[in-house]
């Protein structure tokens, strides 16, 4: 950013807690202060994202290490979560903790991010186990759900334990009454990678999938691509929707203007984005959420 980070000055606050006091952790998750509910003033969600780190993808456009900043990415959190209209965050414990202890999720939807098992560019990437949050983890942080992703590969057998992970996820999430939110992509490997398929098809395949998960569809939501036809997509299912921002593109309001469409459809009920609102071309974290902001409307 092209200030000073407004975090700087209490990261020592945060490493002394974490090395005199961890039990203050617990403490602040218990008497932080609880949404009124899963949507804001808009009647819609608009989480911003930060749980890339820990499945060890860090690029954000051009950048290819920037998340890896971790004073950096917690300021441009605190900015985005400062900003009117934004309901919250979803991440990693360690990210969670750290906005935390800066006094930044008070009255926040807070969504834990439950498998990075799947690291990016690995051999193992679609066997995507359940290393974050666990439902009985969330509960025990007064969080408001949790968040799993589930890439399906055709060719790959360890969709299949990843499938029922997700499953058994879904069931004990909405035991405790908590959102359970499933980012479902159809993917094959091109050139030894996994890349997501984003066609109208194949997001629609994966949203009737994920939404089948478990033995309640009460307390679940789909987090699903913006691609063209949405109409198709957001048509296939009854479940909230939210839409997932995607990469940082170079052309904004372009971007921007295929979310006012999808968001104009019935079932589509918010925006999760990550890089797109906290690492924008012109690093002005404000303007580009409220740009967001403004689509929720």
């Amino acid at each position: 950013m092209t200030t000073e980070p407004r975090t700087a000055l209490r990261i020592d606050d945060l490493l002394a807690t974490r090395v005199r006091e961890p039990g203050r952790v617990g403490a602040k998750a218990a008497a932080r202060q609880q949404p009124a509910g899963l949507v804001g003033e808009t009647g819609r969600l608009l989480l911003v994202a930060a749980d890339h780190p820990a499945r060890g993808a860090l690029r954000a456009g051009a950048r290819p290490t920037a998340m890896a900043d971790r004073v950096s990415l917690l300021d441009r959190l605190c900015v985005a979560l400062a900003r009117p209209g934004v309901d919250g965050v979803l991440g990693t414990a360690d990210v969670v903790e750290d906005l935390l202890l800066l006094g930044a999720l008070e009255g926040k939807v807070v969504i834990g991010s439950m498998n990075r098992g799947g690291l990016a560019g690995t051999v193992f990437e679609i066997d995507d186990r359940f290393t974050g949050y666990t439902a009985d983890a969330i509960a025990g942080a007064g969080l408001q759900g949790g968040k799993m992703l589930l890439r399906i590969d055709p060719h790959d057998p360890a969709t299949a334990p990843t499938l029922r992970a997700c499953a058994e996820a879904v069931d004990a999430l909405a035991a405790r009454g908590l959102m359970a939110m499933v980012e479902p992509f159809i993917c094959e490997r091109v050139d030894g990678r996994v890349r997501n398929r984003l066609d109208a098809e194949d997001v629609v395949r994966s949203a009737t999938v994920a939404a089948g998960l478990g033995g309640t569809s009460a307390h679940t939501w789909l987090k699903l691509p913006v691609v063209p036809d949405m109409d198709q997509v957001l048509g296939a299912t009854t479940l909230p929707v939210v839409l997932l921002g995607g990469e940082v593109a170079d052309d904004q309001g372009a971007q921007r203007e295929t979310w006012r469409k999808a968001l104009a459809l019935p079932t589509a009920a918010g925006m999760v984005v990550g890089r797109s609102l906290l690492y924008p071309p012109d690093d002005n974290v404000a303007g580009a959420v409220d740009a967001v902001v403004e689509l929720m409307a």
